[in-house]
Order: structure tokens, then C-alpha cells, then sequence
């Protein structure tokens, strides 16, 4: 009975032991490269968009809204025509006082004619001192009288025009809050809210220890920004840092910074929450491998390295910032070698291994 177990059992040991490709295990591999990487404030902070600037549109005169000239939510353009006053009554003021201006204009015309004729009697000494002096008074009294009527008409021109709401900037008009029919008091009852969204800002925090270098790069160009967002089907906005408050939050440590992205295609939108990439500095040529082919050990970070006999050497690296998945390697590791990114479970050093596709 022995016997026979042993034979049945043979052949299963045997069919083991010559299995193709025991002890060689599979892995991923890529090569390391050369790049310039970005570096970057990590994690990046969370910003909030809000508008270059931001405008309450009010009337400066009381009245009916005789007519509406815009839709809620509609772009314009600075001087676009967004309501009209009922005019009439400044119409009517402005009569009048051109009215006022015409008569005044007259009796100071004729006044002139008095006191040159009063002028003249008095060179001939046929009229007092007193008599020529009254007469020089009338007429003074009455150009008084004329600037103030064009002073009147000037400003009863202004009364009219302010009849007509015009937008001062370009931007995006919020929700109509008066309507036709509506009566407005001036200066109290907002109209309306145009925010400018061409270009527009972008605030965000940091911790106050990337200060320094933030304002010693600033002093040197321009720092770059970049926005993205969830659910983005276009290519992220870039900006530019344009701002550094004054003053760091006690309270959580941070100073706000914002950024200015042009918007043209008004990607970004008041109130929307984005994810800032603050590019504060560039490493060139720096050698970066894939971040999964760093591993951590007890004597710190390491690489397994494919060598040419398809066996890997354990490797210690010192690494640097990661940027997209890719990881600066700092020291330990040279641009053109091949490191593993998947399978390092199964490897000690000197192990065979095959490379396998994704």
C-alpha cells in the first residue's frame, strides 16, 4: 500500500518541480527621466472665486421705472442703458427753467440798453450820482439772476439725464429687484447687482510659513496659478498672484492671497469653490520616477532597480517634492535606469523577475 502512494504522489512532485517560471516574479517597470518640475504649495489650497469688482446699481432720483431694458442674468457693457425714470416731470422742470432763462436773459438785455443810456446822461451830468448807480445795480442784479436761471437749466438737465440708469462697468446683471410700474426711492432702493467677472479674482489661504518665499519669488516675476475644479471639461484657467493681505489670521495662521485669472471664456464663476495650484519655483532637470516606485523601509525610502540580468538591487534614494504622481529623486538614482512600480511585495534583492504588461 505504501508503495503505491508513493507512486501515485511521484509524479505530482515531479510535474511541480519542473513548472516554468517558478521563483521569478512579475512586475511593472518604468524608466527615470529627467524634467522640470513645478513646486507647488502641498496639499493645494481650496479657493473661493469672487468678482473683480462688484456694483449696486441705485437711482439717483425718486420716480416711476417707466421701462426695463435688460434681462436678469444678461452680460452688458459699460454705459448699456439697464432702466428708465419716467422723465416727464424732469422734462417739464427743465422747460420751465429754460423758460425762467429766457425771460431773465431779456430784462437783463434791457437793462443793459437802460444803463447805457443812464450812462451816457450822467457823462453829460443830467442825471445823479444816485440815479446812475441804481440803474448799474438793476443790471448787476440781473446777471446774477441769469447765471443762476443757467445754473437752474444745467441742472435740471442732470435731473433728466439721471432719468436714464446706464451700467457702470461690463459685467454680469444679477436678479431684477424693481420692475417696470415700480416706484423708486432715491438714493435707498437697489435696483440691481452687476458683478464684473472679466477678469476676475480668485481668494485663497495659506499657512503663513510659505510667506517668505512667496514674496521673494514675487519680487523676482510673476507667480503662476492655476485653478481646477470637479466635472472641468476644459482646460484649467491660469492666472497670475496679484495680492498679498496685509495682515496674518491669528486664528488659524494663514494670510490670504488672491490671484487674477482673465476668464475669458467665464469659466470660473462668484461664489464657486476651486482647488489653486501656486507655483511658487521650478526644479530643472530634476530625475523623477512614478511615486509607487518609492518604497519606505526601516532604514528610510529605497527603489528596486531592474538590472540587466533581470534581477533587481534594493537601492536607498532620497526623494523630493511629488508633483502628478511623479516623485524628485534627489540622490541615490540617475536619469535612464529602470525602476519597479508594481510587485515590490514579492522581491529581495538579487530576485529574478519578469516584466509584464499592463
Amino acid at each position: 500500500m505504501f508503495s503505491l502512494l508513493l507512486a501515485a504522489f511521484s509524479p505530482g512532485c515531479s510535474r511541480q518541480a519542473v513548472k516554468p517560471g517558478a521563483g521569478v516574479a512579475p512586475v511593472l517597470v518604468a524608466t527615470a527621466v529627467t524634467t522640470n518640475v513645478p513646486v507647488q504649495i502641498d496639499p493645494p489650497p481650496v479657493g473661493h472665486v469672487v468678482p473683480y469688482s462688484t456694483v449696486t446699481v441705485h437711482s439717483q432720483m425718486g420716480g416711476i421705472i417707466s421701462e426695463v431694458h435688460f434681462k436678469e442674468g444678461q452680460p452688458v457693457n459699460q454705459g448699456d442703458l439697464l432702466f428708465t425714470i419716467d422723465p416727464r416731470p424732469s422734462q417739464a422742470a427743465l422747460a420751465q427753467a429754460k423758460a425762467t432763462l429766457l425771460r431773465d436773459q431779456a430784462q437783463l438785455k434791457n437793462a443793459k440798453i437802460q444803463f447805457n443810456r443812464e450812462q451816457k446822461l450822467f457823462d453829460q451830468k443830467l442825471v445823479s450820482q444816485d440815479e446812475f448807480d441804481t440803474s448799474k445795480a438793476g443790471m448787476d442784479a440781473l446777471q446774477g439772476t441769469v447765471q443762476a436761471d443757467e445754473a437752474a437749466v444745467t441742472n435740471a438737465m442732470l435731473n433728466l439725464g439721471f432719468t436714464e440708469i446706464r451700467s457702470p462697468i461690463d459685467g454680469i446683471t444679477g436678479s431684477l429687484l424693481f420692475y417696470q410700474g415700480n416706484v423708486v426711492k432715491a438714493p435707498d432702493d437697489t435696483l440691481v447687482t452687476i458683478n464684473q467677472v472679466h477678469p476676475i479674482y480668485v481668494g485663497f489661504a495659506v499657512p503663513e510659513q510659505y510667506l517668505p518665499q512667496i514674496r521673494a519669488e514675487m519680487k523676482q516675476r510673476q507667480l503662476k496659478v492655476q485653478a481646477t475644479f470637479e466635472n472641468m471639461n476644459v482646460p484649467p484657467p491660469q492666472g497670475e498672484l496679484t495680492f498679498i493681505n496685509n495682515t496674518v489670521d491669528e486664528a488659524t495662521g494663514t494670510i490670504l492671497l488672491k490671484a487674477t485669472f482673465p476668464n475669458e471664456r467665464s469659466v470660473l464663476w462668484p461664489g464657486q469653490f476651486v482647488n489653486v495650484e501656486l507655483t511658487l519655483s521650478e526644479l530643472t532637470n530634476a530625475v523623477v520616477v512614478p511615486s509607487p516606485a518609492v518604497e519606505t523601509g526601516q532604514n528610510g525610502e529605497y527603489v528596486y532597480i531592474l538590472k540587466p540580468d533581470q534581477t533587481v538591487e534594493e537601492r536607498p534614494v532620497t526623494i523630493g517634492i511629488t508633483y502628478q504622481e511623479k516623485t524628485v529623486v534627489r540622490k541615490g538614482l540617475a536619469a535612464g535606469e529602470t525602476v519597479v512600480t508594481d510587485g515590490q511585495l514579492r522581491l529581495t534583492p538579487g530576485a529574478a523577475v519578469s516584466v509584464k504588461t499592463q
